[in-house]
């Protein structure tokens, strides 16, 4: 049987803020920030993997992709202007009708739900690419989720993750920076003992099936305030790509 993944306190958490998401300055800013360099990262990979020209207009035309944990749909819409036919995912259904509204205001088509992974997989759905940012730490059961996101998959399909490290320099920037002295994020929202170090998170995708396929740093520099990628620095933010066999 498949596990559920919802936390609700966690769907908590992030359904106090839900207005806020497509407010570039209020408490999703260190996304936002973020966001940029992320995207590039997904698309690089399901490029890769699908052959596909970033240069050409709508270079993933044919793919059907799954956002889940979608948020407000900061990845989701990028998605959709490169083609893609996007679910967005989310357990939380007052980021679903934030995401909703947005899509609508911008006029891009996208199937926003407010479902887990588990019902997705339940109702037999499948997709080509599933992105799932920014949410294992949250959930109930991250080897659960991941086999759910594996399960998700058409045979070779990508999966893109990205999470947080659990080291002290986490803790620093996460915590002590992001929610205590820039007050970007309310206190609480990240919980250091749920961070998950790449070689775990490898493991997880590896057990449910997956080929790991690239791991990959998001760093934040202070000092130019911004955010780029680094093959070598995995110690606070990273992402991660894993293959289903075909």
């Amino acid at each position: 049987m498949t596990s559920d993944s919802r936390d609700p306190s966690e769907i908590a958490k992030f359904e106090a803020m839900a207005a806020e998401w497509w407010d570039p300055k209020g408490k999703f800013k260190p996304l936002h920030m973020m966001n940029p360099v992320r995207l590039g990262y997904v698309t690089r990979q399901i490029a890769a993997e699908y052959g596909r020209d970033l240069k050409a207009p709508r270079p993933f035309e044919g793919l059907r992709i799954l956002d889940i944990g979608c948020g407000g749909g900061l990845l989701s819409e990028p998605m959709a202007r490169l083609g893609a036919q996007v679910v967005g995912a989310d357990a939380a259904p007052k980021n679903i009708e934030v995401a909703r509204i947005h899509a609508e205001q911008v006029g891009l088509e996208i199937d926003y739900r407010a479902e887990t992974a588990e019902a997705l997989l339940a109702a037999g759905e499948r997709f080509d690419a599933v992105l799932a940012m920014e949410i294992v730490e949250h959930v109930a059961d991250p080897p659960g989720f991941v086999q759910s996101c594996h399960d998700l998959l058409n045979p070779s399909g990508l999966l893109v993750m990205s999470t947080l490290n659990r080291t002290a320099r986490s803790f620093a920037a996460a915590i002590i920076g992001a929610e205590w002295v820039m007050r970007w994020l309310p206190k609480g929202t990240h919980e250091w003992r749920r961070f998950i170090t790449p070689d775990e998170l490898a493991e997880m995708m590896q057990a449910a099936g997956l080929r790991v396929a690239d791991r990959t740093g998001m760093v934040f520099n202070p000092l130019s305030w911004d955010w780029s990628l680094s093959d070598r620095d995995l110690s606070v933010n990273y992402a991660a790509a894993g293959v289903r066999a075909g």
